[in-house]
């Protein structure tokens, strides 16, 4: 990964959909245009809606990934550099 070191980091692993949206959108709107979030969610509906939602929203997905240290756990890092 050539990207710097993340700006904010957020773990939404024990929140449930709509809030897993809700709290990344929250996060990403208190910070300055190009910088970079990661956002650790689990597998499932969260994984497949927040980033499209943020996506959609104008912010860019940089990367998903599972974490190594949780293999079969289920649980990812996201990374999102926040749109203009």
């Amino acid at each position: 990964m050539a990207e710097s070191s993340p700006d904010q980091f957020l773990d939404i692993t024990s929140q449930v959909c709509p809030m897993t949206f809700v709290r990344a959108k929250l996060a990403i709107e208190r910070m300055t245009a190009g910088q970079i979030i990661e956002i650790r969610l689990n597998s499932g509906e969260p994984l497949v809606n927040v980033p499209r939602s943020l996506a959609e929203q104008g912010h860019e997905i940089l990367s998903v990934a599972q974490e190594s240290s949780a293999a079969g756990t289920g649980v990812h890092r996201l990374l999102v550099r926040r749109g203009s």
